[in-house]
């Protein structure tokens, strides 16, 4: 699949917005603390990425009601849905001038019928974007950073209806950020996840 930059602008994919806060204390006291141990803004990437796959429980997998949607919310309160990990994860490699855009993938919902919008993150390297899923491995899941094949949470199913969304997006899509928004809590926000973009 090509991926498709939505903003011909690269520096759209290295921006701070309320979601995506890099200008944040907390987030830059994370990634500070990470690049310390990182060779090369390689390095950093997949230490970053390890991070919020291994350190912030997918909301959902730990039963954890709490909704995050931004960032630092994220890293302050350690729990988040693919949505928010994402955006954690974006916001740490964008502190360090990595280009970092957000996609999304549909799957059958796993919880009842029809669908479900699912989130990961491209970063940019040697003139190519390459998919990463923060998301949180268990049984059945394992998600790494890799720049040489993806290798991703999940395969979609084109039988199930299920596919991979090709475009690279700068600031997360509003039917996501709306859902996330307003939801009270997780299990209300598992029924109006966006189905479609």
């Amino acid at each position: 699949m090509e991926l498709i930059q939505e903003n011909p602008d690269l520096s759209a994919y290295l921006a701070a917005d309320d979601v995506i806060d890099h200008h944040h204390p907390l987030v830059r006291d994370t990634a500070a603390r990470l690049v310390k141990d990182a060779e090369d803004s390689y390095g950093y990437a997949r230490l970053a990425f390890e991070f919020v796959r291994d350190t912030i429980p997918h909301s959902q997998d730990a039963g954890d009601p709490r909704v995050t949607w931004r960032a630092s919310d994220v890293l302050e309160q350690g729990t988040g849905i693919c949505h928010a990990k994402a955006h954690a994860l974006a916001a740490l490699l964008r502190a360090e001038d990595i280009p970092t855009a957000l996609c999304y993938q549909r799957f059958v919902h796993h919880e009842g019928a029809g669908h479900a919008l699912h989130g990961l993150v491209a970063v940019r390297f040697n003139g190519a974007w390459h998919r990463q899923d923060p998301r949180g491995n268990k049984p059945g899941v394992d998600a790494r950073f890799s720049l040489d094949g993806e290798r991703l949470a999940f395969l979609p199913d084109p039988a199930a209806g299920e596919l991979d969304h090709p475009g690279l997006y700068a600031t997360p899509h509003p039917a996501v950020l709306g859902a996330l928004r307003a939801a009270p809590d997780r299990p209300h926000l598992w029924k109006t996840l966006p189905t479609a973009l």
